[in-house]
């Protein structure tokens, strides 16, 4: 079976490998899913039917691409750029999410094509 999924979020289409993680299966259990984008600053995070536990290695600061699973709202977050988390004098662009976070797979596709996505944006998520 695929390690690879394909999130929709209007005319973008990110594509993603699986990692080996138990976040990444319970993930890939529950697809096909559909949710509506939220957004916080250069974050996108949408609400998901799965439950995991925050895994050991979970940490806020994340490079654009990786995908983030927030265990305490049951949501999936996609940094590609600064949030209100991020330090201000950050040159770089710092990607600090809210909260610690499970990192379950790594984007193929370039994540800031999600820039053009808007709040409530329907969003699909399925395996390819």
């Amino acid at each position: 079976m695929s390690n690879k999924i394909l999130i929709s979020i209007g005319k973008v289409h990110i594509e993603a490998q699986l990692l080996d993680t138990p976040t990444a299966r319970n993930i890939k259990d529950a697809l096909p899913f559909a949710s509506k984008a939220q957004l916080w600053g250069d974050e996108i995070y949408f609400e998901t039917p799965i439950m995991a536990e925050l895994e050991e290695d979970a940490r806020d600061l994340v490079k654009a691409g990786e995908l983030a699973f927030w265990a305490e709202k049951n949501c999936i977050a996609i940094g590609f750029g600064k949030t209100p988390a991020s330090q201000p004098d950050d040159k770089a662009g710092e990607i600090r999410l809210a909260t610690k976070a499970s990192i379950w797979a790594h984007a193929i596709t370039d994540v800031t094509l999600l820039k053009t996505t808007k709040a409530s944006d329907f969003i699909f998520i399925e395996l390819i």
